[in-house]
């Protein structure tokens, strides 16, 4: 690869995530971050170029355009800085953005920042549906939390698993995100426990569904210039993809729809795309880490089935079998504990590519896995109507 091809990442900050956080403002959860990220990377705010904001529906918070309000503090007076929004795949879609900025040779730093106050709205479901058809979908009652109903109940009938296969997957969570002290939830549960919370969309119970989460996060990326002057031991952006579907997901649920909505293709075909940039031919044998968008149970399975490490209907078998574990398993899945424990909607995308590339960098505090080489970071938005995925590197690879 050319070093003026390489993209790598030079800093990280995240706050830690809570429902609410009233003793600062937007702007000033924005400024935390930016600040943070600088110092992280010994950088100040003339060594960035540009920034790219990560800014889901302002909806959840009641101030339009909230990316505006954030420019002075966030050092973007003078900068060339824009916003990206595509629902929940925001933060990974910020990056993505951030990483053809300096790849397509027009800068050589870019920040990449954002923040969510979610719980600011009493429902942020009312929000959320806001998403689907006015006329022909949204009266049926659609919601975030009916449609993945919806996706689990076919998962589960499709290859004969129980909701008490599902509930590993939260247990599993939890008890990563103990090690993760920005994790929103955490805490050792038990399948009981998860078993025995509030129903709320059949198959899905209260513990297999991420929680509101407000906090910031930021991430700094820059050429090989920058990363020979700011950083001995960066991870290098190697693989980035992003695929988007129909905004109808009546056409994805139907006998007549091009492909059945459990199968989540787009996840598969991007994944394709950025493990081929990245030279991953063998994401089981190759990707030591993964940190994937997963706000509900049934998300993981499935990411872990269509990105290929492992064949369709198998991931929760394997998953009782531990193959998932941080210790002793054969890839760490979600070692911050995910997006079950933590989700910050607008900049969730962001927070999984800054552990994933953390752990590369060997900077993850208390959950570092020992020898990772390779990582992968996704993010889903809609009801994955939009998709992305990056492999984060120890090493630069060609593509």
């Amino acid at each position: 690869m050319s070093t003026n091809n390489t993209v790598a990442v030079l800093g990280t900050y995240q706050t830690e995530f809570k429902t609410h956080d009233p003793d600062h403002t937007f702007a000033e959860q924005a400024q935390i971050a930016a600040a943070g990220a600088l110092k992280d990377a010994g950088m100040t705010p003339g060594d960035v170029d540009a920034i790219v904001f990560s800014l889901a529906p302002t909806y959840f918070m009641g101030v339009a355009d909230a990316d505006r309000w954030s420019i002075d503090h966030i050092f973007g007076a003078g900068k060339p800085m824009l916003r990206v929004h595509t629902g929940g795949a925001t933060g990974g879609s910020a990056v993505q953005a951030a990483y053809n900025l300096i790849r397509s040779g027009m800068y050589r730093s870019v920040l990449v920042v954002g923040a969510e106050r979610v719980a600011e709205t009493p429902d942020a479901q009312d929000v959320l549906n806001l998403i689907f058809d006015v006329f022909y979908e949204r009266d049926i009652p659609l919601s975030t939390n009916t449609s993945v109903g919806l996706w689990a109940t076919s998962y589960l009938e499709r290859y004969g698993y129980t909701e008490v296969d599902l509930a590993r997957v939260a247990v599993r969570a939890r008890r990563n995100a103990t090690k993760n002290p920005h994790a929103h939830l955490k805490g050792m549960i038990s399948i009981e426990d998860v078993m025995a919370s509030r129903m709320i969309s059949t198959p899905l119970k209260l513990f297999d569904i991420c929680p509101r989460s407000s906090g910031s996060a930021a991430m700094l990326i820059g050429n090989m210039d920058m990363a020979k002057r700011f950083c001995s031991a960066p991870a290098f952006i190697n693989g980035v993809a992003s695929r988007s579907t129909t905004y109808w997901i009546g056409d994805r649920m139907t006998p007549t729809s091009d492909a059945d909505l459990t199968d989540f293709v787009i996840a598969a075909e991007a994944a394709t795309v950025c493990f081929k940039q990245a030279g991953i031919t063998d994401p089981l044998a190759q990707i030591q880490v993964t940190e994937f968008y997963d706000p509900y149970t049934v998300m993981t399975p499935l990411q872990l089935e269509r990105l290929g490490f492992c064949a369709p209907g198998i991931a929760l078998r394997l998953e009782k079998e531990g193959y998932w574990d941080v210790e002793g398993g054969a890839v760490a899945v979600n070692p911050s504990g995910g997006t079950l424990c933590t989700n910050p909607i607008a900049v969730t995308g962001l927070v999984r590519a800054i552990d994933a590339a953390t752990q590369v960098m060997g900077r993850a505090g208390t959950m570092q896995v020992p020898g990772v080489r390779n990582a992968v970071s996704s993010a889903v938005g809609g009801i994955a109507q939009f998709y992305n995925c990056i492999v984060f590197g120890d090493q630069p690879y060609g593509h």
